[in-house]
């Protein structure tokens, strides 16, 4: 197995950089759209264990990348709760029964790995079409981000209904986010226990709060569940990842993460400075540079690589999912340059 991804992670000699993408699995390939178009819908497809490791070895197939990651959704769990998630067409995620009332919270149900057997089952085969030549991410949504989805009922550009929870309603958006905590603990935990050699929470609307409400409805659920899962797999590394979160870094460091993740918002220095040598980083290129000359490609590659001090400690990413319409030429330009580069840089 390579093990650059996880040295990186734990701050451990990397013979170089490693890169993986997030949303690496995804409709800018033309062999996913295929496979997405056998499966029938998005859903079935992360349903599918064996279509799911399919696509997931895709991109692993095609670059040198450092490390695969699970092909799964972040909304598993609202839809193991019984919540009726489908997918519209141009309109993202939706909920059949959103979050409304405290009775809707009361019933939720609080063991939820039964339901999810098709996740595990897919860490598994996964696993084992690795076949230890790279280390496998398993990952879930954060609390609130999920919270969001689920009083929303869908995709929100204001989260009205889920601030007006926030400030009209805190007990009952404790007890939510609480719920949700207990169920992503187990949740990771469980993907450890298939074969997920790092796990990572996505905080994808962490951003949206002010500092007090991140601290007090975001980072601290997350805090619970790296506590919940360190004190089960002490040894699994855990990246937190909070879009437009670069401002609450030093507060995401103290949870004992080991590696916060960044958006290309924030200067990967800006960064390091603010976290020193605690935890590692992920990111942080605009995913955009990908529309890009593989020239252009090339010089924001080396600015990054020019802003990290030290030997590791740093996992590249983009600061965001690759888009669909990107040319996966390009992507190769990104990865192989990470690693012709990476060298200089160190």
């Amino acid at each position: 197995m390579s093990f650059n991804y996880i040295n990186a992670l734990l701050k451990k000699p990397t013979t170089r950089t490693p890169i993986w993408i997030m949303r690496q699995a995804g409709r800018y390939l033309p062999e996913y759209c295929t496979t997405r178009k056998q499966a029938g819908d998005f859903l079935s497809l992360c349903k599918n264990p064996e279509l799911a490791c399919e696509v997931t070895m895709q991109p692993i197939d095609r670059f040198d990348l450092d490390a695969a990651i699970l092909f799964s959704d972040i909304l598993t769990i609202p839809d193991a709760m019984g919540l009726g998630l489908y997918f519209s067409q141009g309109e993202g995620p939706r909920f059949k029964h959103p979050i409304q009332n405290l009775q809707d919270i009361e019933k939720l149900p609080n063991n939820l790995n039964n339901e999810l057997g098709y996740v595990f089952d897919s860490v598994a085969t996964i696993k084992k079409a690795l076949n230890n030549r790279l280390p496998l991410i398993g990952f879930s949504g954060s609390p609130w981000t999920l919270a969001t989805y689920m009083i929303e009922g869908g995709n929100s550009k204001t989260f009205s209904n889920a601030k007006k929870m926030l400030f009209n309603e805190p007990k009952m958006l404790h007890l939510l986010l609480d719920k949700l905590a207990d169920s992503v603990i187990a949740y990771l935990s469980q993907q450890i226990l298939s074969g997920a050699n790092s796990v990572m929470i996505f905080d994808t609307w962490g951003g949206v709060l002010s500092k007090q409400n991140y601290l007090d409805f975001s980072l601290d659920y997350m805090s619970k569940i790296v506590k919940g899962v360190k004190a089960k797999h002490s040894n699994t590394p855990i990246t937190l990842f909070s879009k437009n979160g670069g401002k609450h870094l030093n507060y995401i460091a103290d949870t004992t993460c080991d590696c916060v993740g960044i958006d290309w918002t924030l200067e990967l220095a800006d960064a390091q400075q603010q976290v020193g040598n605690r935890v590692a980083i992920q990111g942080n290129l605009d995913p955009a540079i990908l529309y890009a000359s593989p020239a252009v490609i090339e010089i924001e590659v080396k600015k990054i690589l020019s802003q990290f001090q030290g030997n590791t400690g740093h996992v590249f990413n983009l600061g965001h999912g690759i888009a669909p319409d990107v040319e996966p030429d390009n992507v190769k330009v990104l990865v192989d340059s990470v690693h012709n580069f990476s060298k200089d840089y160190r």
